[in-house]
């Protein structure tokens, strides 16, 4: 049996996967508050305790961790965690434990993905040799890249969240020069993220918000969400509208510095619950206002992963690699 988890900043999930040929089977799968836990090995201890874990013997471990990984070890973005895989081997006796980037590991579940488990934005024709391109909107932004080489998918990190955002309207550079005034430096996240929808929020109201959204409620991204696509507030409606074209234009970027003819898959948690905003329209027509490349971006497929625990499953492809 193989150990897999999705480390977020605030979910985890960890789950025991019997790693069949086409796609790992889980056993048990948990859901964790990180932050109630000192660290991974005490949360791994927890999940322990379980009767179906106790009763099978663990070799390898794979972690999908929210930070950039360098070497065996990893420091989370958006908490004060830093995991050692060597710690983990050490503690559990397990004979490997991997550590990849959270995005790198969401990218490896792309291809064992059922037809049921995507909603398609773009039909496109997808190249059965071309790369494949992911990009995740959440409690902040990931981006990751599938290349194909010699016949198979393998997945690259990136930290493009934290690149700069290319504004592309009037409108957009406006937003731009309030963020910057007030943030000194505007990356991709800073708008295209849960965090950013609240950002978005209090450029788009010039007056108080008709929803009566609390910026600093942990709720507030659902909220504006909800409100704007019940239309119960125009400035959550601009909110939504300035997020969506935003996500679109940037997801068509990472088309094109990936040449990604094999697809382009949205995840994350927001995308699933904006799907009616997602398929009117904005969003793809961003997407493939890249002239002068307009029609090699159009042939890209472009799906939204419906799959919540997307991360974990890639987390368990890639240690189902590395089981034998």
């Amino acid at each position: 049996m193989l150990l897999a988890g999705d480390i977020g900043g605030t979910k985890t999930l960890l789950g025991v996967f019997d790693p069949e040929p086409t796609r790992p089977r889980p056993i048990i799968v948990r859901s964790f508050s990180t932050l109630d836990y000192d660290d991974l090995t005490t949360m791994i201890a927890e999940l322990r305790k379980e009767d179906e874990v106790a009763a099978v013997t663990i070799e390898t471990a794979c972690f999908g961790v929210a930070g950039p990984v360098i070497g065996e070890s990893a420091t989370m973005t958006n908490i004060p965690w830093r995991i050692d895989a060597r710690r983990v081997r050490e503690a559990f006796e397990f004979r490997r434990v991997t550590l990849l980037n959270d995005l790198e590991a969401m990218a490896y579940s792309i291809p064992v993905l059922r037809d049921d488990e995507m909603y398609v934005l773009q039909q496109g024709e997808a190249s059965s040799t071309g790369n494949i391109a992911l990009i995740a909107a959440g409690t902040g932004l990931g981006e990751a890249l599938l290349h194909r080489v010699d016949g198979r998918y393998i997945a690259s990190p990136t930290e493009a969240g934290h690149a700069d955002f290319a504004a592309r309207t009037e409108r957009e550079l406006e937003m731009v020069r309030d963020l910057t005034a007030r943030f000194g430096r505007v990356d991709v996240e800073r708008v295209i993220s849960g965090r950013g929808l609240a950002v978005v929020h209090t450029f788009a109201h010039k007056r108080p918000c008709a929803a009566g959204v609390d910026v600093e409620d942990p709720d507030a991204p659902a909220i504006i969400s909800r409100a704007a696509l019940d239309r119960r507030c125009s400035g959550c409606v601009e909110t939504l509208d300035l997020f969506v074209e935003a996500y679109g234009a940037e997801a068509g970027n990472l088309a094109l510095r990936s040449v990604a003819t094999g697809g382009v898959f949205v995840g994350g948690g927001i995308a699933p619950k904006i799907l009616p905003a997602l398929t009117a329209g904005p969003f793809i027509r961003a997407f493939n206002a890249k002239d002068p490349l307009e029609p090699l971006v159009e042939r890209m497929p472009v799906k939204v992963i419906l799959n919540s625990e997307a991360g974990l499953l890639g987390a368990a492809v890639y240690a189902s690699t590395r089981a034998t």
